[in-house]
């Protein structure tokens, strides 16, 4: 496997799937959090290869632009895993 930065070309909020996280609220969208899809782009042999990632409500999420991590297959590089 190896290591090298991706781009973050897309971050997609998940409107449909709504986490409240508290008991009791002042309104409909009080205390909720969204989960996330990113998209990364990243050039291996110059070739262009993307990966989506989920990102549970709550968690950090990189900014489009940002660089991520990423480990690829030399055999294989479309076979990729976002590090964050």
């Amino acid at each position: 496997m190896m290591k090298m930065s991706a781009t973050v070309i897309s971050v997609k909020r998940m409107w449909w799937l709504k986490v409240n996280t508290k008991a009791c609220r002042a309104n409909a969208m009080d205390g909720a959090v969204f989960p996330h899809v990113i998209k990364v782009s990243y050039k291996v042999d110059g070739v262009t290869y993307t990966k989506k990632k989920w990102i549970s409500a709550g968690k950090p999420v990189p900014e489009i632009g940002s660089s991520v991590q990423i480990m690829y297959s030399e055999a294989n590089p479309q076979k990729a895993q976002i590090l964050l």
